[in-house]
């Protein structure tokens, strides 16, 4: 039997596990049920020897699914994961960047909206002023869903968003090949089309970028007598790949002078994972909270897959993503990390030190962007 998740008496987090226990039974009747379930999980529940509608009660229950195989995203019909009621909606096809090989797809309709809306009511107004303009410096091609995502983020916080694009399935080229000056003439080619962009009279005040292209930028001004705040950028929204509390740390001392940070962790299945204060008052430690209920990170032992760990240690990163247009039970990501406590902010486990899988790593591209 697996280890129920730990609740504590904090009345926020029995609550926070209340409302994920009813959004689990609603997620599941809407997915299972035949007026407006998706092709796949219907037919899946045909083939299985239990039904998801009578004993399916909580999050708990999940674990009667097994593991999601990944490899059922790799190829198509894609639209086998698209729930009935949506059949008549403008549906968009995203895709993960392939550093696993081939990439996996999923549809969305609103998901990608629905996750950036909340995540803009965590970003402080001082640093990502409604109405400013931003700069999207990243990767496009392949997860074309964090473009889309952080143009929606500006429009939907009332401002333009400039985007120049990086390809990561040409960048995992570059390095599989060895071709490190391509690598670094390709990274180049990007930070000239972001300078261009800033030194044009624009607006910009927030930056969505990954740590080596942040880091990038910051030299790149530097070399010509500049710095990001004085490029005039205020707030950077960060993600990317091995997002560190050593390279946290320079970032704030060296890069940044000032300018706000927003670390997150995320990919094409999940969504947004956001995080808690992460500065010299925690030694830039960095904590990612999953936006539930609509997606749940747990970490659990890599053993023994039913055991979630206790706080502090470290374990596999299991995503269950429970939204009305995509549901994946219990995933074992690619990653590592230690579970972390309930915060002030978010009333459920998080996680920190997130890393590739020590048991995946060598057969994984890390560090594309």
């Amino acid at each position: 039997m697996s280890k129920k998740i730990t609740v504590s008496n904090d009345l926020q987090v029995r609550k926070a596990c209340e409302k994920l226990d009813a959004w689990v039974r609603e997620v599941i009747e809407w997915h299972f049920s035949p007026l407006s379930g998706s092709p796949f999980w219907l037919q899946w529940a045909k083939n299985a020897d239990w039904d998801p509608l009578n004993e399916i009660r909580g999050f708990n229950d999940l674990i009667k699914f097994g593991h999601f195989d990944g490899e059922w995203l790799r190829g198509g019909p894609v639209r086998q994961w698209l729930p009935k009621v949506y059949a008549e909606k403008p549906i968009y096809v995203f895709e993960t960047g392939g550093t696993t090989g081939i990439p996996k797809s999923r549809i969305a309709v609103n998901d990608f909206r629905i996750d950036y809306e909340l995540f803009s009511t965590t970003l402080p107004n001082d640093y990502f002023p409604k109405g400013a303009d931003w700069l999207m410096l990243g990767p496009m091609a392949g997860p074309r869903r964090l473009r889309l995502a952080v143009e929606h983020l500006a429009q939907y916080r009332g401002g333009l968003c400039f985007c120049v694009d990086l390809d990561p399935r040409w960048v995992i080229k570059l390095i599989k090949k060895g071709w490190m000056d391509h690598l670094k003439a390709y990274q180049d080619h990007v930070i000239d089309q972001a300078i261009s962009v800033l030194s044009a009279g624009h607006d910009i005040k927030c930056l969505f970028s990954t740590p080596k292209l942040i880091e990038a930028l910051a030299n790149r001004l530097e070399e010509e007598g500049s710095s990001i705040r004085q490029a005039g950028i205020t707030g950077i929204f960060a993600g990317g790949t091995e997002f560190t509390p050593q390279w946290n740390r320079f970032a704030h001392e060296e890069l940044l002078d000032g300018v706000c940070m927003m670390p997150t962790y995320g990919n094409t299945l999940m969504g947004l994972a956001g995080s808690s204060i992460s500065g010299p008052e925690n030694d830039y430690k960095i904590t990612y909270y999953a936006p539930q209920p609509r997606a749940v990170l747990q970490v659990i032992d890599s053993d023994d897959t039913s055991r979630v760990v206790e706080y502090g240690e470290t374990g596999r990163v299991m995503l269950t993503t429970l939204t009305k247009e995509f549901f994946v039970p219990r995933f074992l990501e690619r990653d590592e990390g230690e579970r972390e406590p309930p915060c002030k902010q978010y009333a459920w486990d998080g996680v920190s030190g997130v890393r590739p899988f020590s048991a995946l790593k060598e057969s994984t591209t890390v560090g594309v962007y």
